[in-house]
């Protein structure tokens, strides 16, 4: 029986995942040894530096000979189709990142789950689906997880057990290690799109309606500062991306994260991240000093990824002093949380301010506070879109635009609900029309439901 035969023609279609066939464990653990047993013996005989300068038919060619040879030496009889595979597995752990490869060419998954090296979860249209994937071992995991990270010069170990980082295509990736990974090393990836998505990509999945995303383009183009809300996977960062495409090529953006992720299209766009302590507890640059930093590198625009501390009030202060259309992401599950969270941020920054002074600064700044959600379908929609108009009192005072009524759930676990306007005229199409920008009225005609 073929060993581990998961792909067909891996070579000529290295995107299409194909069904894989069921082993016993006993012929995979034959497998497993012989890969290991060639693949060190390919370390220690080839020069892999040279190896990744050859395009990827010359790689898998060469390697294809050396491993012939290598069988050949240790008189290891395999069929065509398991040295086609030996051939692809061992050029994945030299050249890639092993057995998350065929995961990681698969357009359908968004996020790959490592839970230990034994076991792989990974998300395809907001469900989570086992995998019949896994590692050797838990030095197996740790060697990826270490080549992931070496890339954007962070380290993880005992002394640093927990990581941010990115991948060339910048998807996000989290990994945490024993002592506080009790049961072993644990890695999420966020996967980005390779062709990053449109509007009109968020109007054929019904994440939002024609009106709303409209409204949303207005928003960018006229520099309206915005906070985007919303819980773990609602798709904060998609939307930001998406709604960056209506700033001008002429202006000057400026990102700040902690890792790099946003996928920009703008000609003129300076990347900042930040970057951990070292071994010694040193050389911290924060999401705050950068922001400090940016305001004095003359940016049009200033775009967080997240805001999670006290750079909230810095943030607020570039809003406040020229820097508009800066747009930032914030974890909340409410427009109103997402008040109170920035609330509690700007605490964080210790500048001694009163509750009402800080609501005066965030009334003053944000405009509009844009809430997405994941529901429990997997689906992602655009649940609210908030105008702030000022305050009464000590009270940040708000309206809601545009929002989505769930209604009930169908046989099929399925949301049911409609899209629609409050009835409320935005105080921001003043600003729109000085742009020359006009939305119709029927946009916020409350009678008009979109399901």
């Amino acid at each position: 029986m073929s060993i581990r035969a998961r792909f067909e023609n891996i070579e000529a279609s290295p995107s299409r995942l194909v069904t894989a066939e069921v082993m016993s464990a006993a012929a995979r653990r034959h497998y497993l040894e012989i890969k290991k047993r060639i693949h060190q013996t390919l370390l220690d005989r080839v020069d892999l530096g040279r190896l990744q300068k050859l395009g990827g038919e010359q790689i898998a060619e060469e390697l294809k000979q050396l491993i012939e040879q290598l069988l050949i030496e240790e008189d290891v009889a395999l069929n065509e189709q398991e040295r086609r595979n030996l051939v692809r597995d061992i050029r994945w752990e030299m050249l890639g990142l092993g057995p998350l490869e065929p995961l990681l060419a698969d357009p359908s998954i968004s996020d790959i789950l490592v839970n230990t090296y034994r076991q792989i979860y990974v998300e395809r249209r907001g469900r989570l689906e086992l995998t019949d994937v896994s590692f050797n071992d838990e030095q197996h995991l740790m060697k990826i997880i270490d080549k992931i990270v070496s890339r954007v010069g962070r380290r993880v170990d005992e002394s640093s057990p927990m990581v941010d980082a990115r991948l060339p295509d910048g998807s996000r990736v989290n990994a945490i290690i024993p002592p506080l990974a009790i049961d072993g090393a644990i890695m999420s990836i966020r996967r980005f799109s390779v062709t990053p998505l449109k509007m009109a990509d968020l109007l054929a999945y019904k994440t939002l309606t024609e009106p709303m995303a409209r409204t949303l383009e207005a928003l960018s183009h006229a520099k309206v500062n915005l906070i985007i809300s919303g819980g773990t996977g609602s798709g904060k960062t998609t939307l930001l991306n998406i709604m960056s495409a209506g700033i001008p090529v002429s202006e000057r953006i400026i990102t700040i994260e902690d890792a790099a992720e946003l996928q920009l299209q703008q000609p003129h766009v300076v990347r900042l991240e930040t970057r951990p302590p070292n071994i010694e507890g040193k050389g911290e640059v924060t999401q705050r000093l950068l922001v400090r930093n940016g305001l004095r590198m003359r940016p049009d625009r200033i775009i967080l990824g997240e805001v999670r501390g006290a750079e909230a009030f810095d943030m607020l202060q570039a809003m406040n002093t020229g820097h508009e259309g800066s747009m930032a992401t914030i974890h909340a599950n409410t427009p109103r949380d997402a008040l109170a969270r920035l609330e509690n941020m700007i605490s964080m920054a210790e500048m001694n301010l009163t509750p009402k002074a800080v609501r005066q600064q965030i009334a003053s700044a944000i405009t509009v506070i844009v809430q997405v959600a994941r529901l429990m379908d997997g689906k992602r929609k655009i649940t609210s879109i908030l105008e702030i108009t000022g305050m009464e009192g000590e009270t940040i005072t708000s309206q809601e635009i545009f929002g989505f009524r769930q209604t009930g759930l169908s046989e099929e676990a399925g949301v049911e609900g409609y899209f629609a306007a409050s009835g409320v005229r935005p105080s921001f199409q003043e600003r729109l029309r000085a742009f020359g920008l006009r939305l119709p009225d029927e946009f916020f005609d409350p009678s008009r439901r979109f399901t």
